[in-house]
């Protein structure tokens, strides 16, 4: 087989992975390497019961609300991470406003800026993902539409 035969097998196999299942109740989480907002290596541990996932600026916004009244440390007591994709934000505004912003924050998100990474994160517009883990294996997908609906998933009764 030449090059151009595999060109042309790689072309055609393309629109197939981005057709890809989300992943779904039953398989096992994926390892996903990323960094966070200090540039520092994130991952998803082994202990972990909860992904939070923001897709998009709305589901960021939420996440921020609940989270940034927090106090460090928060995420970890709760076997939780915070996971945003900012694959779609312009690379300038990323690095201008949004790292600078997240630095500030008393809690870690792992950042991930190549969207091909989630591709197969299950995900809905404006929407918080909830991905709930045991032994690495997803038990659980539930949306938050609402700060009030993701301090409820966290465990919180009331705004802290």
């Amino acid at each position: 087989m030449n090059f151009k035969h595999l060109l042309i097998a790689y072309a055609l196999t393309l629109p197939l992975i981005s057709w890809a299942e989300p992943l779904a109740v039953g398989q096992a989480m994926p390892p996903l390497v990323a960094k966070d907002q200090h540039d520092q290596p994130w991952g998803i541990a082994a202990d972990t019961r909860l992904v939070l996932f923001a897709s998009g600026r709305k589901a960021s916004n939420i996440a921020m609300e609940v989270l940034g009244q927090q106090p460090k440390g928060f995420l970890a007591t709760r076997h939780a991470v915070y996971l945003a994709d900012m694959s779609r934000m312009p690379g300038l505004i990323t690095r201008t406003f949004a790292l600078p912003s997240l630095r500030e924050q008393p809690f870690t998100v792992g950042v991930v800026l190549d969207e091909a990474l989630l591709s197969d994160f299950p995900r809905r517009e404006d929407v918080v993902t909830l991905i709930g883990l045991e032994n690495n294996r997803i038990v659980a997908v539930n949306y938050a539409a609402t700060a009030e609906t993701l301090r409820e998933a966290l465990g919180l009764t009331q705004k802290e």
